[in-house]
């Protein structure tokens, strides 16, 4: 699966550069100025006057396939990488676990060791004066 993974991804990179080519080929119409930038002949500026020419229908296959490639990549990594994930969320939470339970054990001992008793533990410093201070 991850090597048809990594052809579609190739043939990505591949569509990506014919795009990027068309596109700085492609000659802009001579009446696309302001106006149509703007909503005058929307249109004509989105669906074309006719059939078009080749290199405009080649860009519009080209980025159909861009978006289908994108969507079957991503769908098939989800599945493939999905459950890799899951498995590896769940061997990260049990070596936590272990881990927490190897702490609790060598700590345990430590805090033992050491009691405190009324005789180690200094008195807190007490003012017997009974003066109001200044």
């Amino acid at each position: 699966m991850g090597l048809f993974i990594g052809f579609l991804t190739a043939i990505l990179v591949l569509d990506c550069l014919l795009l990027i080519l068309l596109i700085l080929v492609q000659l802009p119409k001579k009446e696309a100025g302001a106006g149509l930038a703007f909503g005058g002949g929307a249109a004509d500026a989105l669906f074309g006057a006719g059939a078009g020419n080749p290199l405009t229908k080649i860009t519009k296959y080209s980025a159909v396939a861009f978006f289908v490639l994108l969507l079957a990549i991503s769908l098939l990594q989800r599945g493939h990488y999905g459950s890799d994930a899951d498995s590896f969320r769940s061997a990260m939470e049990q070596q936590n676990q272990q881990a927490a339970g190897a702490a609790a054990t060598t700590v345990a001992p430590a805090v033992d060791a050491k009691v405190l008793t009324a005789t180690n533990i200094p008195a807190p410093a007490v003012d017997t004066t009974n003066v109001a201070p200044k």
